[in-house]
């Protein structure tokens, strides 16, 4: 049985990636407590499911510590668990919990929203390295349901390495592994015919390409990563991103997004975001 485990920030996605993996045949359930897991995971495999999701969230506090063992011990029952970890801004969080007006699942009369969420953010931290990070901070609900449609259909036995473009104005993704900033190469937005185009279009590439800066720098992060992506395969990582930023997300960091992956398509499983033009 394929075991998938979602976890993360209450208002960063959860249901949403639970209502994805349910319409794509996985048996989902929402919320279970923590000791449940073992026992409910093989009650699910010996009863002929072929694919659960279960929701895991910051209520069990106090049993999330364990978590790494049971997902060890659920692999070596033969069960394939994979993790998924949504998280958000704060202040992005405490918008969606003010827009929708719901209370924070750890609020009291003590805790403002935002001590709510950092409390949260605490006690996840053992989770959060678990699996596959993504930051759902600037991500429209269809977005991300392409994105947990793109985790599912991935080879679990590989290693994926993600590249993501976003905008320093915007923020740094917190699911980044390596950042790399692109700001100090030349900016197509000042070319009155550029701006409105994206790194993706054949005019945007062409004066990119003819930069030597440009592709020196591409160069030295291709090599980067190629040299390092081999020690992170001996630490048994299977999910690692690149985050690649300029100003505003749209010109430079989408080019040399699209520009590794095509290079790095070839050998490693590879995944492709932008996160502005999202």
């Amino acid at each position: 049985m394929q075991l998938i485990l979602v976890s993360g920030l209450s208002g960063s996605g959860k249901s949403i990636a639970l209502n994805v993996l349910e319409d794509s045949g996985y048996f989902c359930i929402d919320n279970l407590p923590l000791p449940l897991l073992t026992e409910t995971a093989r009650y699910l495999a010996g009863s002929g499911h072929q694919r659960a999701a279960i929701s895991v969230d910051g209520r069990s506090s106090s049993d999330l510590k364990q978590l790494p063992r049971g997902i060890d011990e659920l692999r070596g029952q033969g069960i394939d668990v994979r993790v998924l970890f949504l998280e958000a801004k704060t202040d992005e969080l405490v918008k969606r919990f003010s827009e929708t007006r719901r209370r924070h699942p750890l609020s009291d009369e003590q805790r403002t929203l935002p001590e709510c969420i950092q409390l949260e953010r605490e006690r996840l931290e053992a989770v959060s390295d678990l699996g596959h990070r993504m930051d759902t901070s600037e991500t429209s609900p269809n977005t991300l349901r392409a994105w947990v449609k793109d985790f599912i259909a991935l080879d679990r036995s590989r290693l994926t390495l993600l590249f993501q473009s976003f905008g320093f104005k915007h923020g740094i993704p917190l699911d980044a592994d390596f950042v790399f900033d692109v700001r100090c190469l030349p900016n197509p937005h000042y070319d009155p015919v550029l701006r409105p185009l994206t790194g993706r279009d054949a005019a945007v590439i062409a004066f990119l390409q003819r930069d030597p800066g440009v592709q020196k720098m591409l160069g030295d992060i291709s090599r980067f990563v190629a040299d390092w992506l081999p020690c992170f395969i001996r630490d048994n990582r299977n999910y690692l991103t690149v985050a690649l930023g300029c100003t505003g997300g749209q010109h430079r960091s989408v080019f040399f997004a699209e520009t590794l992956a095509a290079q790095f398509g070839s050998e490693y499983q590879v995944l492709l975001r932008h996160r502005e033009l999202a």
